[in-house]
């Protein structure tokens, strides 16, 4: 059975499966948290307004978006910089490689380059906002 998509994205199914798509952080400065990830991730964000930008991997984007991005949410909006329960996580080839521009970039780092019990070696560091970022490396094929 082909594929069917919503316009000309072939990663968005227009029935079938869910698919994760995407993670989104809202913040009040969205020029310093986008910067940043372009710069620890060395990937250019798309820019669609003022209000709004993404970083698109292969395997999902992270989206970045102003309060008024969330705005018609009235009390129920997602806050910015009030982030105690998600870790935005990416696969990197080498940790250790990374943690010298993850460094540069002023990052507060939480862990540095670590080999967690499960397999992954982990960096573990804070964006601008404050919210917990991971840059991990599979160790073994079980990880």
């Amino acid at each position: 059975m082909a594929r069917r998509t919503v316009g000309d994205h072939p990663l968005i199914p227009k029935d079938g499966p869910v698919y994760f798509a995407s993670i989104r952080i809202i913040t009040d400065d969205l020029e310093r948290l986008t910067s940043f990830y372009e710069s620890v991730t060395r990937q250019p964000a798309q820019r669609a307004t003022e209000d709004f930008a993404q970083i698109v991997t292969t395997s999902a984007s992270l989206a970045i978006g102003s309060r008024r991005t969330v705005g018609m949410l009235g009390d129920g909006a997602p806050q910015p910089a009030s982030n105690n329960s998600v870790i935005v996580e990416f696969r990197v080839d080498d940790v250790d490689a990374e943690f010298d521009n993850v460094r540069q970039q002023g990052a507060d780092i939480v862990l540095e380059p670590t080999t967690m019990p499960w397999g992954n070696r982990s960096l573990l560091f804070r964006d601008p906002d404050g919210n917990l970022v991971n840059f991990f490396a599979p160790t073994a094929p079980s990880a």
